[in-house]
């Protein structure tokens, strides 16, 4: 058999463990031919491919990012791009794809397999908003990143006595934002699942600072004010309607600092959360994702993507992820409030 990889949407660590995976067993227990695409669907569609064999693979299960690079490209939405990824299969003679990547990425993949070209998919996303998986790769190196942020911010918001708020990633879902807030001690943790009021986080700060001089604020980038407050956050958005990095942190923390007096500061996380080495859980989850996926091609399998539920690697169809998105529950979002 012969096989192609690709890796799509943002970079996040373990996506070379998940490579490395597939082609060693791919090769050495299937005897297949391994081909990598750069650049994700767009690699694909332009037939930017080259053999990947275990010599190139040799050493990259500690390295971030991917070394087949990545792209946000979906070949549904480009001109001719499903009949283009067709006839690159055909031309490297493949038996099926393993498309490595988020929510967009995986739909586009169930699109590709709809269209007649055999794929795999494995979930990655340091959101972990991806429906079907309890974990998706890269997530847990992103808490782990942006718990640490949390706790170094801890030591500067005492000796200025300021309120900090840090900025983390999450459009759509909370995830980071929430298990890190809660792993690193935040006094307030928002998220775009729950929309906040602005004049009760001040209150909350307030009464905090009668017994603390500080506080920790941990906002999502896709947190959103309550409707019908007040007070309006303005020009988060940009014009596909995604928040913009930055602007819901910047506005949080000027309506803080106004509504309570505290002097108030803003770190923005950004790309930093997913970049770098990824942890020992990332490494093991890549790793048996991989092997899932080059298993399930060589037994025929397709339109299924890996999924960890519980202790297990599970392969449920496409179906049943695509257009939707995992929220954080609603205990957990409790659990961060109440704290």
């Amino acid at each position: 058999m012969r096989v192609g990889i690709l890796t799509g949407g943002g970079d996040c660590p373990g996506l070379n463990a998940a490579i490395r995976a597939i082609v060693k067993r791919g090769t050495a227990e299937h005897g297949m031919s391994i081909v990598g695409f750069h650049n994700g669907w767009e690699g694909v569609i332009n037939g930017d491919a080259h053999p990947l064999t275990r010599d190139d693979v040799s050493g990259i299960l500690v390295d971030g990012g991917t070394m087949l690079g990545t792209a946000r490209c979906h070949p549904h939405k480009v001109d001719g791009g499903l009949e283009a990824v067709r006839q690159t299969a055909a031309e490297e003679k493949l038996d099926a794809l393993i498309c490595i990547g988020g929510d967009g990425t995986l739909r586009a993949a169930s699109k590709v397999n709809d269209y007649g070209v055999p794929v795999v998919g494995i979930p990655k996303t340091i959101d972990n908003d991806v429906v079907g998986t309890d974990a998706s790769i890269g997530f847990d190196t992103a808490v782990m990143i942006a718990t640490e942020a949390i706790d170094r911010l801890h030591s500067t918001a005492e000796s200025h006595n300021r309120v900090m708020v840090v900025e983390l990633m999450g459009r759509h879902s909370g995830w980071i934002a929430v298990t890190a807030g809660i792993a690193g001690g935040a006094d307030i943790i928002l998220a775009p699942e729950s929309p906040f009021d602005i004049d009760a986080i001040a209150r909350k700060i307030r009464r905090r600072h009668r017994y603390k001089n500080f506080s920790i604020v941990d906002v999502a980038e896709g947190a959103i004010p309550v409707e019908g407050s007040d007070w309006d956050a303005e020009g988060t958005l940009d014009a596909r309607g995604n928040p913009i990095a930055g602007q819901i942190g910047r506005q949080v923390t000027q309506a803080i600092e106004d509504r309570t007096g505290f002097a108030s500061r803003l770190t923005v996380l950004g790309y930093v959360q997913r970049g770098g080495v990824p942890t020992a859980t990332d490494r093991l989850l890549a790793t048996r994702f991989g092997v899932a996926a080059i298993d399930a091609v060589a037994a025929g399998k397709s339109g299924v993507f890996t999924a960890l539920r519980g202790e297990e690697i599970e392969l449920p169809e496409f179906s049943e992820m695509k257009g939707r998105t995992k929220f954080v529950p609603k205990q957990l979002l409790k659990t961060a409030w109440d704290l």
